[in-house]
């Protein structure tokens, strides 16, 4: 019932590494892009100072859970939250809110 969201994912999803809370890594495909606000409104040119305070949306097959972090296109992700969903009694896939990791973690 869920092949279709492996084969979603492994055909438009992105590479992106899971960093758990212990330690070990798992290389995984997922989507991540950011949750827009409805009063959102990002600069054309960031001035000086600014700093990206969106959220980002994190789906994909692989467990991300509060702590963990999640590494992709250069950039560090700390997930804020995150929780399985389930099609009848199998797993369809994780969703989780993350958040730029602060270059002092």
């Amino acid at each position: 019932m869920t092949r279709w969201v492996e084969e979603i994912l492994r055909r438009y999803g992105q590479e992106a590494e899971v960093v758990r809370r212990e330690g070990e890594t798992e290389r995984v495909r997922a989507f991540l892009q950011p949750i827009r606000e409805r009063d959102e409104a990002v600069p054309e040119t960031a001035a000086i100072g600014w700093l990206d305070g969106r959220l980002w949306l994190y789906l994909g097959r692989a467990a991300v859970k509060s702590g963990d972090t999640v590494l992709w296109n250069g950039r560090r992700f700390r997930v804020r939250s995150g929780r399985p969903h389930y099609i009848g009694q199998a797993l369809c896939h994780w969703r989780a809110v993350l958040e730029r990791a602060r270059e002092t973690e």
